[in-house]
């Protein structure tokens, strides 16, 4: 008579939970982007290198349009916060104003633009990288930055640091006909501002900038890889 074996069920296996990853702090989140926060210190140094270069180029581009000069230098700084992060950004903008000097001097380095064009990095940075996500906020986010340069960079830092150099060296002819033109010549901050800003199309460059800011950073939010989640 042949004994019938009786099969033992196999214990069963629990599913292996998945481990969701840890949400980065939010200090990491502001001041480093995801475009680069996980990478490592290679790829960190590339994308600081091509974003320097950027830089440096746009320090070299320039049209001129009747008086007034428009660079892309404020796109640029500010894109660069935007994609690597404020503290990156900042070192890059500032890093590319300088190599861009001493690859192509012109009259002397004034240390001020540096610091601005920095600033303009910390602040698109700082701003666009806050969790605050409706309708539209990309938008009011990059506004806010952008009265903020206007404020901080370019009469805060750029305009006070023209103004106190051309005080001791003195004012360019241009200037002085323009102050003497609008202001009776009355060499004070306020009017050197103003005539800096508007009539020497200061703030028709930042506008122009701006602009482009406002075209370009939502197609580069759609391309995928670059994890601009705004």
């Amino acid at each position: 008579m042949s004994e019938i074996s009786e099969q033992v069920p196999e214990p069963k296996q629990e599913p292996k939970e998945e481990k969701v990853p840890e949400k980065d702090p939010l200090w990491q989140r502001i001041f480093f982007s995801p475009v680069i926060r996980h990478k490592s210190s290679a790829q960190k140094i590339a994308y600081i290198g091509i974003t320097t270069a950027l830089c440096i180029v746009t320090n070299f581009f320039e049209i001129k349009l009747i008086d007034t000069q428009f660079s892309f230098t404020i796109l640029m700084s500010m894109l660069t916060g935007i994609l690597i992060g404020p503290l990156y950004g900042a070192f890059s903008a500032f890093l590319g104003d300088a190599i861009g000097f001493i690859a192509h001097p012109n009259n002397i380095y004034m240390p001020w633009i540096g610091l601005s064009v920095a600033m303009m990095a910390v602040i698109a940075g700082l701003l666009m990288r806050l969790p605050l996500h409706f309708k539209g906020s990309m938008y009011v986010k990059l506004a806010i930055a952008c009265l903020l340069v206007v404020v901080v960079c370019s009469v805060g830092i750029n305009t006070t640091g023209m103004y106190l150099y051309y005080t001791n060296v003195g004012f360019t002819s241009r200037s002085l006909g323009l102050i003497q033109e609008h202001f009776g010549g009355n060499t004070m901050f306020f009017t050197y501002a103003l005539v800096r800003l508007i009539f020497m199309g200061q703030l028709l460059n930042n506008v122009v900038n701006f602009a482009l800011l406002f075209a370009i950073l939502p197609t580069l939010r759609a391309i995928k890889p670059l994890h601009i989640d705004l």
